[in-house]
């Protein structure tokens, strides 16, 4: 790969139409309008550990690593960059998710910090420590280069204090910003400021009856026994409404980009305000599409619907997944498991395409962006639907067994030479075992496609063992243009739906090269037999 000074590599990723220097090119203009030296550019991402870390977490850590990659790349690494991945632990718990054990025990816990919420798991020293460890988890297993930022720490260390004593200096100018946003009945008692309770630890959503400038406290009553208390925004006493504190945190941390949901697209314009009312400029950032279940519904973290991150590890490769959140970000996708094979094979012809890319088409490929500009050589004889065909036709479930048909496939492979196919087969044997053999549904032949697979059945005896499948598929063509089918299409339909149980699958000639001859014409004879 060129250097990050190469004059050809700047000139191109000076106008590459991939989002990410897209996207980049915004934060360089930022530094151009700021005065004096820029030592660093901060980028953060935000995530609200109520519930256990979904995909969409990790998409917005990928996706901003990736805008983050190309600035250096825009810029020469001549400036520094951090990636804070920020948690709002502090938050109170509103609701007990629907995904986790001891509930009920929970329960008695709803309004407290999620980092004085015990732990349901019993394996940290809070639910929200429980959530932030299993996201710093996942973050490392990929590699990812960043900071992880707790709220409560960042409140009570008393790294937000100056900060939030500004907010307090400039309460009406945020409370001008926020009220035509509620409701009327909301509206009556907001306020930005949620004192903790100093009997029960609860994050309390009160009006506020006086402010101490001077002072840099609160006076708040409990709607309960009517109490008030006299409380410091300091310290983590406080803490701010969410998009307060998110608009203060862009101040205070002086951030310059982070991007968000669709759905917080009012929230960002919001937080812009309050963040200008505060004496700070709103970071750079843009708006992703969300991700759908199978249902076409938003995946949500309480709710556990859509795929988990652990999930698509046990069927698909890390770089699969990145390659998912690279696409189209501001088209909405679902994110479900049949989207899984498709997004393997994708990633591998793109790392296949790339050295015989000019150097534009490179900076547009998405391994350029996944493997940050240093796309891997990797040997993929043959492909994951391919794979998955094999495991369905054999019903192996073996990876001695499989590595038989893929070595004489391929010669010379093995799961020592090929260490990455060796991944692909255990990730299509587990894809197959939980998804494709539940649906097997084998049909008998029409007498029409009866005919044709007779017709096919003798065309493979006269091959030779070790034809190609381009040879195959030839073969396999003249016998669908050969009988009196309405459109090709219905001939292999037929091919997949009688002999494999399914109703698609990759070409059929390559899958033949790879099953072998012999026990094609053995599945297409036992198809034979049962439809009599």
């Amino acid at each position: 790969m060129a250097s990050g000074s190469d004059p050809a590599l700047l000139q191109e990723a000076a106008v590459s139409k991939a989002w990410p220097f897209e996207q980049a090119r915004k934060i360089v203009e930022r530094l151009k309008r700021r005065s004096g030296e820029q030592k660093e550019v901060l980028f953060e991402t935000g995530y609200g550990p109520s519930g256990l870390p979904h995909i969409g977490t990790f998409g917005e850590v990928a996706r901003t690593t990736m805008v983050r990659h190309a600035f250096e790349v825009l810029t020469g690494g001549e400036v520094a960059t951090r990636l804070l991945c920020f948690s709002d632990d502090m938050d109170g718990l509103r609701k007990v998710p629907d995904n986790i054990p001891n509930r009920q025990m929970m329960a008695e816990h709803l309004g407290k910090p999620l980092t004085r919420v015990p732990d349901p798991f019993g394996t940290d020293e809070s639910f929200g420590a429980h959530n932030n460890a299993q996201l710093r988890s996942f973050l490392d297993r990929f590699g990812f280069e960043y900071e992880f930022a707790s709220s409560t720490e960042y409140y009570t260390s008393g790294r937000f204090d100056a900060a939030l004593l500004t907010m307090l200096e400039r309460y009406e100018e945020v409370m001008a910003i926020m009220l035509p946003s509620l409701r009327a009945e909301r509206a009556a008692t907001y306020s930005p400021f949620l004192p903790l309770h100093p009997k029960t630890g609860i994050v309390m959503q009160v009006p506020i009856s006086e402010r101490k400038l001077e002072a840099g406290t609160i006076v708040w009553s409990d709607p309960d026994s009517d109490e008030t208390f006299e409380t410091p925004v300091t310290g983590g006493h406080c803490k701010l409404q969410w998009k307060p504190d998110w608009a203060m945190r862009w101040h205070a941390l002086g951030v310059d980009y982070e991007m968000s949901g669709k759905d917080l697209i009012d929230s960002v314009q919001l937080g812009g305000k309050i963040c200008r009312a505060l004496g700070s400029p709103p970071p750079e950032g843009f708006n992703y599409e969300l991700f759908l279940d199978e249902k076409g519904q938003k995946i949500s973290k309480s709710k556990g619907n859509g795929l988990t991150i652990d999930e698509w590890l046990r069927y698909a490769s890390p770089e699969s997944l990145q390659l998912f959140m690279y696409h189209k970000p501001r088209e909405a996708k679902r994110l479900y498991f049949d989207v899984i094979p498709r997004n393997v094979d994708e990633y591998f012809s793109h790392v296949a395409g790339y050295e015989k890319q000019d150097l534009k088409q490179q900076l547009s490929n998405p391994a350029w962006h996944i493997h940050a500009g240093n796309p891997p050589r990797i040997d993929m004889p043959v492909s994951f639907a391919l794979l998955l065909n094999l495991v369905s036709a054999s019903n192996a479930q073996d990876r001695e067994v499989l590595w038989g048909f893929i070595s004489r496939y391929a010669p010379g492979s093995s799961p020592e030479t090929h260490p990455t196919l060796d991944a692909m087969v255990g990730y299509a044997i587990n894809y197959f075992q939980d998804f494709v053999k539940p649906t097997k549904s084998f049909r008998a032949p029409s007498d029409l496609e009866r005919e044709a697979l007779e017709d096919l059945d003798q065309r493979l005896q006269h091959l030779a063992a070790d034809s190609d499948g381009k040879t195959i598929q030839n073969e396999v063509y003249a016998v669908g243009n050969s009988h009196p089918f309405e459109n090709l299409r219905d001939w292999f339909g037929a091919l997949y739906e009688v002999l494999l149980g399914q109703s698609q699958g990759p070409r059929f000639g390559s899958f033949v090269a790879l099953y072998g001859i012999d026990e094609t014409r053995a599945l297409i004879r036992k198809a034979l037999q049962s439809g009599t």
